[in-house]
């Protein structure tokens, strides 16, 4: 017999310890759906959007200079890492107190994107509490704003939007579904390769074909595996079984 399992095997191992993998695969998700219901804290989502755009010169002339825009564009990307550094968060944690923040704190809070070939970022701060991860993210918005004209002398830099700080959304994590499904498909692969394992492991001789494959000779006989019961039930047939007068089984030979 090849020692490479066919279709047919792989199911008829997996079909053997299916109870084993349902239980891990149902309880992995079980608890991963608890942690996300009653040991996450929610996060909630706020985020601003700034534009730099052209020099108020070009703006005041009407003028259009693409090979300032296209400069625009390319510096969106060193605007992002500057939004990070401490020029600009140490003044927010300074000048806006109230949020309990450090510069440190407020870079591992805040993300920076953009979308690509155009002058917007969007700046996006979580927190368990949406009116300070509001007010977290527009500070830090209008800190920069002022900032970064005396960084870089850019004279027009927007805010396009802030962070309404009345808004009341649902929290941005955990998403449970998600992570019941994440639970589900690593937990079923992390069962499935146990029960490989587990197969491989296993050099016992079960059937009669391993009798012949492993030691080149037919099986003559088998020894079934009987229950106590049955061992119980057999016992009681044969001991109130009715014996006729002549049978050997009755006759005992003394020596």
């Amino acid at each position: 017999m090849s020692n490479e399992l066919d279709l047919r095997q792989y199911m008829a191992i997996i079909r053997k310890r299916l109870p084993f993998i349902l239980i891990l695969v149902l309880l992995s998700s079980a608890i991963a759906a608890v942690f996300s219901l009653f040991f996450k804290d929610p996060l909630y989502e706020a985020s601003t959007k700034i534009i730099v755009n052209q020099t108020a010169s070009q703006l005041a002339t009407g003028q259009l200079d693409l090979n300032q825009i296209n400069t625009n564009i390319r510096m969106i990307d060193t605007y992002k890492e500057i939004i990070k550094t401490p020029a600009i968060l140490d003044k927010v944690a300074e000048g806006y107190p109230e949020l309990g923040f450090t510069a440190e704190e407020l870079a591992s809070m805040i993300k920076v994107s953009s979308v690509n070939n155009t002058q917007v970022m969007t700046l996006v701060v979580q927190d368990t509490q949406y009116r300070k991860a509001a007010e977290t993210v527009n500070a830090v918005s209008n800190v920069f704003r002022k900032e970064i004209q005396h960084i870089f002398k850019v004279e027009n830099v927007s805010i396009l939007n802030e962070a309404n700080l009345t808004d009341q959304p649902s929290p941005v994590s955990p998403n449970v579904p998600l992570n019941i499904a994440i639970a589900f498909v690593v937990s079923l692969m992390l069962a499935v390769g146990i029960v490989f394992l587990l197969e491989y492991l296993d050099d016992t001789i079960k059937t009669e074909a391993d009798v012949m494959e492993y030691l080149g000779q037919p099986t003559l006989a088998m020894i079934s595996k009987m229950n106590p019961e049955d061992v119980t039930n057999s016992q009681s047939r044969r001991a109130t079984k009715p014996y006729k007068a002549g049978e050997l089984e009755r006759v005992t030979i003394e020596k």
